[in-house]
């Protein structure tokens, strides 16, 4: 049976999808497996862990900086509007790759780990269909602005361990997304572009249920080992980060994205 580019098991399938370096091939590539998946069209397999890749597809453009390299704009005009529409529409693309990467190399785990992933990589990439959509109405698309690979660069850190990455990519680094969205959401609401917050509000939805999902799976696999989580979380986010968390914290989104009151006290007080 020839499936998406010939697979016939999941984890070939999500290395396909994450190889594809395209955005809109990797889109299409992500909602034909995740519907074949969904209709029980392919086994749970996984490909030999010397074909998973270092580095996701992704397309030459956009230049990738450090953070500190990226301009300051401002929204009051188009062009700051486009570079931070530019700049999320970066974040959702890492994040279809880092969902598909999840798929296929962390292997063991419940079948609903790959339902939750495979619908994790699915929603991140309509996400990056809408802004890519906004992108176009404002004379500009993905790979116009220089961006920053802090994502990745902690996938790959986390590689080695699906506990490790449950807590530092969903649970720090896409979490900070459901404390500083709101804010976005506001100054685009005073700068006028209601299409940007529509799609925000649609983003931040969907984002309170994908770190739902790594709160989910981190405190499986910390149960699984007989490990405290609260403790295990605190430790690795010392152990990976420095200094404290910047800004307030969104509290009512991450408590239902599954975070305690403790692991908040700690983000808020270390």
């Amino acid at each position: 049976m020839s499936l998406v580019g010939g697979k016939t098991t999941l984890g070939e399938a999500a290395l396909h999808c994450l190889t594809v370096c395209d955005p809109e091939e990797k889109v299409e590539a992500t909602c034909d497996v995740a519907q074949l998946w969904k209709a029980g069209c392919l086994q749970l397999g996984f490909p030999p862990e010397s074909c998973l890749p270092e580095i996701p597809g992704r397309p030459l453009w956009p230049p990738l900086v450090t953070p500190g390299e990226l301009p300051r704009r401002r929204l009051t005009t188009v062009l700051g509007r486009a570079a931070l529409i530019h700049a999320i529409a970066h974040i959702e693309f890492n994040a279809i790759n880092l969902a598909w990467d999840a798929v296929c190399r962390f292997r063991g785990l419940p079948g609903a780990f790959y339902d939750d992933w495979v619908q994790v990589a699915l929603e991140e990439g309509y996400h990056f269909c809408l802004l890519q959509d906004h992108l176009h109405s404002m004379n500009h698309e993905y790979g116009d602005f220089p961006a920053h690979d802090g994502l990745w660069e902690m996938a790959q850190k986390t590689a080695h361990d699906p506990l490790v990455r449950m807590a530092l990519v969903p649970r720090v680094l896409e979490a900070r997304g459901l404390d500083v969205t709101p804010g976005m959401i506001e100054r685009l609401q005073q700068a006028g572009d209601v299409r940007a917050v529509l799609i925000l509000e649609i983003i931040l939805r969907d984002e309170v249920s994908h770190v739902g999902i790594g709160s989910h799976w981190f405190r499986h696999l910390c149960e699984s080992r007989k490990l405290n989580a609260e403790r295990t979380f605190r430790d690795l986010v010392k152990g990976y980060f420095k200094g404290k968390t910047r800004g307030p914290l969104h509290r009512e989104a991450r408590l239902r994205a599954g975070f305690s009151e403790a692991e908040l006290r700690m983000l808020e007080r270390d």
